[in-house]
């Protein structure tokens, strides 16, 4: 059966999609932007973006009860390929081994001109317990 888990502000709800889907013991997490709570990109490049599309990603993963511990697949859309060591360092930041199958992608653009990276994940839910201690 598959579970929405939602999360208040939703700001997935004016696009008629979901930001987390909970099916059994697998969760699904839509794209996360660097995004601030205000739903605006953040200032500062594309570190800074990164930096908060990993804490956007670890808040959706928490609220469904997994953690960036629990990411079995992450897919990472970027706009500039140039980025890609710097993806590689966000990730030894966020992620620890056994690291994650990934896919790291150059797009033409994403949602928001402004925005330059963009992480989609699924993970595994703990039976016990949620968070992560990162």
């Amino acid at each position: 059966m598959l579970e929405r888990i939602i999360t208040r502000p939703d700001p997935y709800a004016p696009y008629l999609l979901s930001q987390r889907i909970r099916f059994g013991d697998l969760l699904f997490i839509s794209g996360q932007a660097g995004a601030g709570d205000d739903g605006r990109i953040v200032e500062g490049g594309f570190v800074a973006q990164g930096e908060r599309a990993f804490r956007n990603l670890r808040r959706a993963l928490e609220a469904g009860g997994a953690s960036l511990r629990d990411v079995i697949k992450v897919t990472i859309f970027v706009t500039d390929m140039g980025h890609f060591q710097d993806v590689v360092d966000l990730r030894r930041t966020f992620f620890s081994p056994p690291y994650p199958a990934d896919t790291i992608a150059e797009v033409r653009a994403l949602y928001d001109p402004r925005a330059l990276i963009e992480i989609e994940a699924i993970a595994a839910v703990r039976q016990a317990g949620a968070g992560d201690a990162r």
